[in-house]
């Protein structure tokens, strides 16, 4: 019972993976932006992971950066939408400088 009500506060590697694989992906501007809303009371909350793939011709590196917001929305499509909203809008006032360390 804890587990189920304190599930979203806590992003261990089963969760973030399983949740991963049914995420919504959209393209932008070089950027990877995935969709993970988190299910709370019969809501979604706009949650989700920026990529940025690196490769200067001998390797490649993925920057990943964790994007979290308060919005909550009663549908899951919705939800998706605005993701990619306010990703796209963050990504072209932040850029890379959303993978400096803070």
């Amino acid at each position: 019972m804890l587990k189920k009500l304190l599930g979203g506060l806590f992003k261990g590697g089963e969760r973030h993976s399983e949740t991963e694989a049914t995420g919504v992906e959209h393209e932008y501007r070089g950027y990877l932006i995935i969709s993970l809303p988190q299910q709370q009371g019969g809501q979604y909350r706009v949650s989700g992971i920026i990529r940025k793939t690196l490769a200067d011709g001998e390797s490649e590196e993925t920057l990943e950066y964790r994007f979290e917001r308060s919005d909550m929305l009663s549908s899951r499509d919705a939800c998706d939408e605005l993701m990619r909203q306010k990703a796209e809008r963050f990504i072209d006032e932040i850029g890379d400088d959303m993978f400096s360390e803070r």
